[in-house]
């Protein structure tokens, strides 16, 4: 039985079987009819009879396997590679069909290709996730012919296997790498002038041609006798947590995520950035309620743990509670802090609304509201009109987009700092404000 399961004829020849048929039926009636069907009956079957064997004789004529990272990153592509080897010693027709996740709505995952004996062959795609959650690869299934291409031997590969799928951790990789190669700026990431000298006293050292000469130590130099400067450092263990709006608004989509996936992948990026700089990262979660509260801390372990809560975070239907938010930042967050709050306000009336809260959290905290551009809605202003209906749906989304500049505006005038940015560029306009307020010693 399980060798007719794994045995596919070609569909052509079974234009060759009817013909057969057909000869056989009217060789009743034409003697030379029958004696060609069985000729041919007996050349097919010697025909499949080779075949067969060639493909059979070897228990395990292909070798193959996936490769696959143990974790999938959230809106990157990720790499998958398959092997296959070929431990037959002719050439084999390979038609290989991978059973990738549901998520991805892809049914003509099919390759074909002629490998010959003793080789190997990888096929590398990538796959790109667009929401956090489970997904689960299926089998492999391969089929081989030989030269004569009229059977196909089936080997089902089981390489069933679930990834999970964190935040973009790939996206934070790179920010880190370039952060420690100080070459942030490839990400548009500006480099911004110190105001002043950091007031966090480091050491005294001997003193080196360029070296500010305010800061000579004139009683160390009087004992040492040759000139000692004062080196300041970065103030460190400051404070920085991200607080994440999970309310029905970050369930927006754009390129394929949410905005509150480009507001999690963003605090991932952001939080182990602080923790390289010695700075202390935390998390807070709200929506109609408190999701997740994590003091902040500057341990690499840091990084992992909100990894970790950020993976369960989901978008709430109802309105974000900005009360609850505060009376939660008053109770959880002792200190004055970095809080780097991702909402999305659609009008100016909604946003004050919230206002009473957010001058609240800016009294004891330095609050940094970081909100979205509809890029729908931008890309539809800046097309061409050729009718009444164009020009009025056009102005209406310009609208849109000029009341969410009066929102900047307006936080910006209570002495709230805040961003407006494509989601696309949510990473970059967020580490620029927070290297921003850092080099200014307003955290």
């Amino acid at each position: 039985m399980k060798f007719f399961k794994s045995l596919y004829l070609h569909p052509f020849f079974y234009w060759i079987i009817s013909a057969i048929a057909v000869c056989s039926v009217l060789g009743f009636f034409y003697p030379i009819l029958y004696a060609v069907a069985r000729l041919a009956t007996l050349l097919f079957t010697i025909t499949i009879g080779f075949d067969i064997a060639l493909v059979y004789r070897v228990k395990n004529g292909l070798e193959t396997d996936r490769i696959c990272p143990e974790k999938l990153s959230n809106g990157d592509q990720n790499p998958i590679s398959i092997r296959i080897q070929n431990n037959y010693n002719f050439n084999v027709r390979i038609e290989l069909i991978d059973d990738i996740p549901i998520q991805f709505q892809k049914r003509d995952f099919n390759y074909r290709f002629l490998l010959k004996p003793g080789k190997q062959h990888h096929i590398n795609y990538s796959i790109r996730p667009v929401e956090r959650g489970e997904y689960h690869f299926g089998n492999i299934n391969v089929y081989a012919s030989s030269f004569l291409k009229i059977i196909k031997r089936r080997y089902k590969v089981n390489a069933n296997k679930m990834l999970p799928c964190y935040p973009s951790f790939m996206q934070m990789r790179k920010y880190e790498l370039m952060a420690a190669s100080n070459r942030l700026s490839d990400f548009g990431i500006k480099k911004i002038r110190r105001i002043g000298h950091q007031m966090e006293f480091d050491q005294i050292r001997e003193y080196v041609k360029g070296d500010d000469y305010r800061t000579i130590n004139w009683k160390a130099t009087a004992r040492k006798s040759q000139i000692m400067v004062n080196q300041y450092q970065d103030e460190k263990a400051q404070p920085i947590y991200s607080i994440i709006d999970c309310g029905r608004s970050m369930k927006m989509p754009f390129y394929g995520l949410s905005l509150l996936d480009y507001a999690i992948n963003t605090s991932l990026v952001l939080s182990n950035t602080a923790i390289l700089k010695h700075d202390k990262a935390g998390l807070l979660c709200f929506g109609k309620n408190v999701h997740t509260h994590l003091p902040a801390g500057g341990r690499r372990t840091q990084v992992k743990k909100i990894m970790e809560l950020l993976y369960n975070q989901k978008t709430d239907y109802p309105e974000p509670n900005f009360e609850l938010l505060y009376s939660s930042v008053k109770h959880f967050v002792k200190g004055r802090s970095l809080l780097m709050l991702y909402t999305n306000f659609e009008s100016l009336d909604s946003m004050k609304r919230q206002l009473p809260y957010l001058q609240a959290l800016a009294k004891n905290h330095l609050l940094v509201v970081i909100l979205f551009n509809n890029t729908e809605i931008l890309k539809m202003t800046k097309q061409s009109v050729s009718s009444i209906e164009d020009i009025y749906i056009k102005t209406i989304g310009e609208k849109f987009l000029y009341d969410k500049k009066l929102i900047v505006k307006e936080l910006e005038k209570y002495g709230i700092h805040a961003i407006l940015t494509d989601p696309k560029n949510l990473s970059t306009y967020a580490l620029n404000k927070y290297l921003e307020l850092k080099s200014r010693g307003l955290i």
